[in-house]
């Protein structure tokens, strides 16, 4: 079970590839806010209403300095599906070796109808400027989240 993170961590530093298959970095966002979501899997109605809602949000946030990088263990061909059928303008990265999903504390045990399972845990970490985590949220409910992140961070 992977470790999750704490406020004052150093964000853990990763590279994947895009819906476009290019490859893009935590530090490629250094100087500025990054929030950084990881879902279980694009095209499902949860992660479309989660992925929807960060779009819908995706000036305003960027207005307030922070990118939004959404995360899951997809490959690029899905990730671009994903992305046209839905209309996302939120970067989307795969992590098919969950590598990243496990440094962040995003991929382990879980409760999904009542059975313990092993999956990615739906996860935000808003990473500062300096690259260190400001906030952790683990378990979170792909509904009405956005709205709680905006409310959170006083925006």
């Amino acid at each position: 079970m992977s470790e999750r993170l704490q406020p004052g961590d150093t964000a853990p530093a990763f590279t994947l590839p895009d819906a476009d298959g290019k490859q893009v970095s935590l530090a490629d966002h250094k100087g500025r806010k990054v929030i950084v979501y990881f879902y279980p899997a694009a095209l499902t109605p949860g992660c479309t209403k989660q992925a929807c809602d960060f779009t819908d949000n995706i000036d305003f946030l960027a207005g307030h300095g922070y990118d939004v990088i959404g995360i899951s263990p997809d490959k690029p061909e899905k990730l671009a599906k994903f992305r046209e059928k839905e209309e996302l303008s939120v970067t989307l990265l795969g992590d098919p070796e969950k590598k990243v999903l496990e440094a962040y504390g995003a991929y382990g045990e879980k409760k999904l109808y009542g059975k313990v399972v092993t999956g990615v845990i739906r996860s935000t970490v808003i990473v500062d400027e300096e690259g260190k985590v400001e906030r952790a949220l683990y378990n979170v409910k792909a509904t009405g989240h956005v709205a709680k992140i905006i409310k959170d961070l006083g925006l």
